[in-house]
């Protein structure tokens, strides 16, 4: 199978106070928030899936420098083949790979200078609550 996208991973987001912001989401949305923001499972048990909603403090620069208020997060299936391919392909990659315990991480920069994260995730089963 070809490395790429397979999901939207989670949508980030600069806000001015990121504590108000999870409570007023919580108490008016119904959004169950933890130190992360908000993660949404959906698919079959056995295909299960998630996405994460996270606030950030206005002044991050995990999004990278400038005004680049909020960060796209793709679900890929091989991260490391894709970030290979894209560097070949003359795309800017946006550091080095990071992996965790609950998945490989790599950015890239899309031809609007946006800063775009990639996640390719691993047990899932860590994550539920």
């Amino acid at each position: 199978m070809k490395a790429r996208v397979i999901g939207i991973g989670g949508i980030f987001f600069k806000c001015h106070d990121v504590a108000a912001t999870k409570a007023w989401y919580e108490k008016h949305l119904g959004l169950s928030v933890d130190d992360y923001g908000c993660t949404f499972w959906n698919g079959p048990t056995e295909e299960k899936s998630s996405q994460q909603w996270s606030p950030f403090k206005n002044d991050t620069t995990y999004f990278g420098s400038g005004t680049q208020e909020f960060m796209m997060n793709y679900k890929v299936n091989d991260l490391i083949t894709l970030i290979a391919d894209l560097k070949e392909a003359g795309v800017e990659i946006a550091g080095a790979i990071e992996e965790f315990d609950y998945g490989k991480f790599g950015w890239i920069i899309d031809i609007d200078g946006r800063k775009v994260e990639l996640w390719e995730a691993a047990n899932e089963d860590l994550f539920e609550k």
